[in-house]
């Protein structure tokens, strides 16, 4: 079992607390278009390559009538990192233990005018501590006043907390997901941060507004656009746009990399990949 510190227990308490509230807004979505769909809870144990416990998480997944496939996991993990692994992780290159916690979550949805969204945020320890995450908003078929209204939201939360803090965040999204072998973005962007260290409680807020940011904002755009009606031609497009979004996480994905090599749950790394998808 690991032994947390207040900062860390703060931390975690804060992230299973945002997946609660999360789901239970998405929960009341489906109950909206006459669907029973709830999440089923996976709970699932790491063992540290030292063999010692090495934390673990709960994976949270919900298949419904308007989210096709939603997972909502939530992680606390520590140990050391193995190899040459812990040079690329900030602050580990000369002492690979380790502590992380968060929550991750993709939503891909049954209607193709309902933009698939990703979010994660996570507090990370190793000779450093920091914050990181962000949200990105992944449409098949874009609306401009979707993304006008998700980034707004974005941009509030992080104005409240430092005016330089969205055009840097922004730009980050905007260049980290991006295919470089498709020579095209992920999808219309969100905010994405890292290394946020220092001032714990500083780091903490903003990270609590990033949650609160996208529990305002994601809902309130999935209600809007659920009851839009669809073809076949739009879940053509859909599907083959989400064959470009497995692919980047498959390939180019940071958090992919981090869960398999530091031993987390495949299924739950694993849940960001679509349910249906086509390569044409």
């Amino acid at each position: 079992m690991l032994t947390l510190d207040a900062e860390q227990t703060a931390a975690r308490h804060w992230f299973e607390s945002l997946r609660t509230r999360i789901c239970s807004a998405f929960e009341a979505i489906e109950r909206e278009a006459g669907s029973d769909a709830a999440f089923d809870y996976i709970p699932w144990d790491r063992t540290d390559p030292s063999g010692e416990p090495g934390g673990g998480g709960v994976r949270g997944v919900m298949k419904g009538k308007v989210f096709e496939k939603v997972g909502v996991n939530v992680s606390t993990v520590g140990g050391t990192f193995e190899g040459e692994f812990a040079k690329s992780i900030h602050g580990a290159a000369d002492n690979p233990a380790f502590f992380a916690t968060g929550i991750s979550l993709v939503a891909h949805m049954a209607n193709p005018h309902v933009p698939a969204v990703h979010m994660n945020t996570r507090f990370l320890v190793t000779t450093k501590r920091w914050f990181g995450g962000g949200a990105d908003l992944n449409p098949p078929l874009p609306v401009e006043a979707d993304t006008a209204d998700f980034h707004a939201t974005l941009q509030a939360a992080c104005d409240a907390h430092d005016p330089a803090y969205y055009p840097r965040f922004k730009a980050w999204a905007d260049d980290y997901f991006y295919i470089p072998h498709r020579k095209v973005h992920r999808g219309v962007g969100g905010i994405f941060y890292d290394h946020l260290e220092g001032d714990f409680d500083a780091g903490f807020a903003f990270t609590r507004a990033v949650g609160e940011a996208f529990l305002d904002a994601y809902p309130r755009i999935v209600r809007r656009r659920m009851h839009d009606p669809f073809d076949a031609a739009d879940v053509a497009t859909m599907r083959n746009w989400r064959g470009r979004y497995a692919e980047f996480n498959l390939v180019h994905d940071r958090g992919t990399l981090f869960g398999l090599k530091t031993g987390g749950n495949i299924d739950a790394i694993l849940m960001s990949l679509p349910p249906l998808a086509t390569w044409e």
